[in-house]
């Protein structure tokens, strides 16, 4: 007796506890792969957290880019690897927070991805560590966030990603989405925005320093800098500047650099 067996197409489960929403509009999909606007022939678009391939699914319709997708999820591997297996795409199984992105390619890379809600300010602190490497980004995430990277310097939701993020890169928020265009809908509104790298890498300051003052400001944001960075050890004669009647939501970009200056030159 011959028996036939029973073909079952692969499906991907959204998991939870990887923060999974797969998004099936497949206009915002077109437009988001859309948004990417400084990527090359034969430059390298890396896309995080690819799922089911909706925005690979655009991806590939770039030519002569070299796409490689990292995934955390097995089963998103499986599928990927089934419908998305060509000469021009690398599929990575792995974590994107522990990728050294000179493993990848020695060149610079552009970064796409629906980021997992959950993980999104892990993996823009590690965007800003290789940032050397990394001169776009456009990624999907909580409107929430997003507010507060745009966010100029002043409002309430400014804050350590805004000045983190801001000072490397220029922030554009692009567009909304709402929760109906995912598979299982997140309970909060998303949005896109566009990073692109500023001409200058690096900051003309101590930058460890500088990471150091702003996060210290704004985990005691409703204090002035004087009672805030009081943990840094600075002397009086230092902070009777005026600059430290300030809270931190009250300082630019510009403004930290210079804090941090200021504080530099005491420590020598």
């Amino acid at each position: 007796m011959q028996f036939r067996r029973k073909i079952i197409m692969h499906e991907v489960r959204p998991k939870k506890f990887l923060g999974q929403h797969f998004l099936k509009d497949h206009n915002i999909a077109k437009k988001i792969v859309g948004a990417l606007n400084t990527v090359a022939e034969n430059e390298t678009i890396l896309e995080i957290g690819p799922g089911t391939g909706v925005l690979t699914k655009y991806l590939i319709q770039k030519e002569n880019r070299n796409i490689v997708l990292i995934e955390i999820d097995r089963e998103s591997i499986a599928y990927l690897n089934k419908h998305y297996s060509t000469n021009h795409i690398k599929i990575i199984e792995g974590d994107f927070l522990k990728l050294d992105l000179m493993n990848v390619t020695k060149d610079e890379i552009s970064i796409i991805g629906n980021f997992p809600y959950n993980i999104s300010s892990q993996i823009f602190f590690r965007v800003i560590d290789q940032r050397k490497q990394v001169k776009e980004v456009v990624c999907m995430i909580q409107k929430e966030v997003a507010d507060r990277i745009c966010s100029p310097h002043g409002n309430k939701i400014y804050g350590i990603l805004s000045v983190l993020i801001g000072a490397y890169y220029r922030t554009e928020m692009l567009f909304k989405v709402s929760p109906g265009v995912f598979i299982p809908p997140p309970k909060v509104d998303s949005a896109v925005i566009r990073l692109t790298r500023k001409p200058q890498s690096n900051l003309d300051c101590d930058e460890e320093l500088f990471k150091k003052i702003v996060k210290q400001g704004f985990q005691n944001r409703r204090k002035t800098l004087r009672n805030a960075l009081k943990p840094i050890l600075l002397p009086t004669d230092l902070t009777a500047d005026l600059i430290f009647d300030k809270r931190a939501e009250q300082l630019s970009i510009d403004d930290f650099i210079k804090l941090t200056k200021k504080i530099q030159e005491w420590k020598m």
